[in-house]
């Protein structure tokens, strides 16, 4: 059922302390990684090898001086958010402490691959987590992944690489998280379908009309979850759903018919596995990712409240749960991503909705627009060709890594040109 090489347990788990290299640090996820990781810092069972960013050098700078990190990594080399900048904050608030810092795509890789690490967390927004995920998948890591585009793009490779090396992915999602909880120890025969649950996000009862209006401020209001704007958003229009869809396709080797989404607005019950006998296991918690970050930090070991911080849940004060299904004609981005993984065209799909959002969050084009744009480039895209991995496993790696990034690119210089 599952894709990874093996589901450990406590034989072959991870020993303590496992070294960690933090991919999207200054990130929601990567925040709340490091919150978990607080809790522990006493117990000296992980140690942050590495802490990788974005442009975020001012956050980055009091991370690293807290945990001291003996590699440290950013997406420019020069200007106001390089390397040099960084060293001049670092020297303010660790003095001292002189840690290794590269710059760009390449040092995100080399980082997550590294021989002192053994687990990597990537949380890298986009596509931009591809390459570290894929160097940590080669390089045999213990992959606690909360960067789904990562499979969304490359779902094949990450599932041949994990073949190949013994690399093992957790899921950090909730919803993914949730449901490989529930499928542990079960027969792949004992398994009819699995459904992700979805909030619905800020519109769920809304009308055609209302979203035409929709702005950026009220996308960004999620009812249950704090989180990036650019997830934000895809929750709004179900696209993360669709992704999420998509994840669960590559992770568990599942058609997309066995992948069922319910809209429960309440966000209690993160994922339920329905099984042969009519059965369903659902995984009920409050809405806080740092129970799942924390269930693949620790795995195959469980830690109790005081160590997450997350309060346990009181069923008897949630009051109503519902279900409904999702109201696919007004929020089309769930069924256009079902579309786009029987086609093999999710590297087009992923790359015209970052570009989407972007310009939906740049007031450049509608709420829905977004559907309306990633629908035409989805359209104009060829399938993605299967990768075939040779005796040569880095020129195979780099081959494909290469193909899906020349589509990327061209998918978003389409979906830059497109006029409502």
């Amino acid at each position: 059922m599952h894709y990874i090489s093996h589901i450990p347990g406590e034989l072959d788990a991870l020993p303590f302390p496992r070294r960690i290299a933090l991919m999207g640090c200054t990130g929601s996820i990567g925040c709340s990684t490091l919150r978990v990781l607080e809790a522990w810092k006493a117990s000296g069972k992980f140690h942050v090898e590495v802490l990788a960013a974005g442009r975020n050098i001012a956050l980055l700078a009091q991370q690293a001086a807290e945990w001291r990190p003996p590699h440290l990594a950013v997406q420019d080399a020069e200007g106001p958010s390089g390397i040099e900048a960084l060293r001049s904050l670092l020297r303010k608030a660790a003095p001292g402490y002189e840690p290794h810092i590269s710059a760009g795509q390449a040092a995100y890789a080399a980082l997550a691959a590294l021989p002192s690490v053994d687990m990597v967390l990537s949380a890298q927004v986009g596509a931009a987590g591809l390459r570290a995920t894929a160097a940590a998948a080669a390089a045999g890591k213990t992959i606690c992944l909360a960067n789904k585009e990562s499979l969304v793009l490359a779902g094949q490779l990450i599932r041949a690489l994990c073949r190949r090396t013994g690399a093992v992915v957790l899921p950090v999602d909730s919803e993914h998280c949730a449901l490989f909880e529930g499928m542990v120890g079960r027969r792949e025969s004992e398994i009819r379908r699995l459904m992700l649950t979805a909030s619905g996000g800020p519109f769920r009862t809304k009308d055609a009309e209302f979203l035409k209006n929709v702005k950026p401020e009220d996308a960004l209001k999620h009812p249950n979850w704090s989180m990036g704007a650019k997830i934000t958003i895809d929750s709004a229009t179900l696209m993360n759903k669709g992704l999420e869809v998509i994840e669960a396709c590559h992770l568990y080797q599942m058609d997309t018919e066995d992948v069922h989404v319910l809209v429960h607005p309440q966000s209690i019950v993160h994922s339920l596995v329905e099984l042969t006998d009519g059965s369903m296991m659902g995984h009920f918690a409050v809405p806080d990712m740092r129970l799942p970050i924390a269930a693949c930090l620790s795995w195959p070991y469980m830690l109790d409240d005081r160590v997450t911080g997350v309060p346990f849940l009181d069923l008897a004060k949630s009051g109503t749960l519902t279900f409904e299904e999702p109201r696919c004609e007004l929020f089309p981005c769930l069924d256009l991503a079902r579309r786009a993984f029987a086609e093999r065209r999710t590297v087009e799909l992923n790359a015209a909705n970052e570009v989407a959002v972007a310009r939906f969050l740049g007031r450049d084009i509608g709420f829905t627009d977004i559907p309306a744009l990633v629908a035409s480039v989805v359209d104009a895209s060829s399938p993605l060709p299967d990768f075939e991995l040779g005796d040569g496993l880095a020129a195979s790696v780099e081959a494909a890594l290469t193909e899906i990034e020349r589509r990327d690119a061209a998918a978003r210089a389409l979906a830059e040109a497109w006029r409502p």
